[in-house]
């Protein structure tokens, strides 16, 4: 797999401007320049604006196929050319169609933080993948490779990122399948694990990048194998927003008391420093709250024992269930945050 940065691609583009500055292309050059300019007198639209742009690619296909520069130019030649139109073009556009609204953003963010927790408890097995295909080594490639899509801007090299991330899982399921003599399972294997290194990536903005690709990449290119895991891909972004707890092998109740504590993982995360002195500030801040509020939600704490009702006995043992559940939610998320639960009390209680 190609990669964006490699020296075929800046051929294709730095060739493509070569031949541009040159006064037989001033007819194509000025093409362009006029198509940017009536671009820029429209309101964005990201599916208008891809339209518009999908229409000026195939004219401009049918141009350079037809002029003198390109005459006696192979097929790879003027493949190239095109290639360097799109990284040109969609580079000039990259403000005007990336994220192109505030509905694009809030879905980003969406998809993000749902990735964001859970990273914190998904694992191999919620996916229903086999111990044989578990590859930390192989993963980590894949991962890094999705991550790198926010470093480029033009349609083709973002996807390039995409592809190389799914073919790195496409060579882990054959080299598996030809050492233990099994037959690959296809989209069935496939798919969860591409699901597994999104969750793991968390690539950034990936709602946006998705579209961006689909709408702005010629679409003579999205065919074929291209098609098939720009496909895959966003199929593990809808599982994402989607998930529960039947798409991870898990009973609903179970699933939403990992979302709880993943919640309270991350508000943990994000308020402070997550060693146990650098949480004795937020802590005080925490205790004085509980003392306060210690009446209202403990109405039993200076009570003696031969005083209490029957009845009060019963809302006593109810309010020692609830606080039970959720010391056990708090200690899982401590857990998970590698936070020592006595050094932090500690913290609290010198303070």
């Amino acid at each position: 797999m190609e990669s964006p940065t490699s020296a075929a691609s800046r051929v294709d583009f730095y060739g493509f401007l070569d031949r541009m500055r040159r006064p037989e292309a001033a007819g194509l050059f000025r093409s362009i320049k006029s198509f940017l300019a009536s671009l820029s007198l429209e309101e964005p639209s990201a599916e208008a604006d891809g339209a518009r742009v999908q229409a000026f690619f195939a004219e401009m296909e049918a141009a350079i196929r037809g002029h003198p520069l390109w005459a006696d130019a192979t097929h790879q030649e003027i493949d190239h050319a095109l290639e360097g139109l799109e990284k040109y073009i969609m580079t000039k556009l990259f403000d005007r169609t990336f994220v192109a609204s505030p509905e694009d953003a809030a879905a980003d963010a969406e998809v993000s933080d749902k990735i964001g927790l859970l990273q914190r408890f998904v694992r191999p097995h919620h996916l229903d993948i086999p111990k044989v295909l578990n590859n930390e080594a192989s993963w980590l490639i894949a991962v890094k490779e999705l991550q790198k899509i926010n470093s480029f801007k033009s349609p083709w090299e973002k996807l390039l990122c995409m592809m190389s991330c799914c073919q790195v899982i496409n060579n882990l399921l054959l080299n598996v399948s030809m050492t233990n003599d099994r037959t690959p399972s296809g989209a069935d294997e496939f798919l969860p694990i591409l699901i597994y290194i999104t969750i793991k990536a968390n690539p950034p903005q990936l709602h946006s990048n998705l579209k961006f690709v689909q709408l702005f990449r010629r679409e003579t290119k999205l065919v074929s194998e291209v098609e098939y895991y720009l496909t895959n891909l966003i199929s593990a972004k809808m599982f994402i927003i989607n998930v529960n707890g039947h798409s991870l092998s898990m009973e609903e109740s179970e699933f939403q008391k990992h979302m709880e504590s993943a919640t309270l993982g991350t508000q943990m995360s994000v308020a402070g420093p997550s060693s146990p002195q650098g949480l004795a500030t937020s802590t005080r801040g925490l205790q004085k709250q509980i003392d306060a509020e210690a009446g209202s939600r403990f109405p039993f704490m200076d009570s003696e024992t031969e005083n209490l009702t029957p009845a009060e006995l019963k809302q006593l043992h109810g309010l020692y269930r609830k606080t039970v559940s959720r010391y056990t939610l708090l200690s899982k998320a401590l857990r998970k945050l590698s936070i020592d639960e006595d050094q932090l009390l500690a913290s609290v209680d010198d303070s």
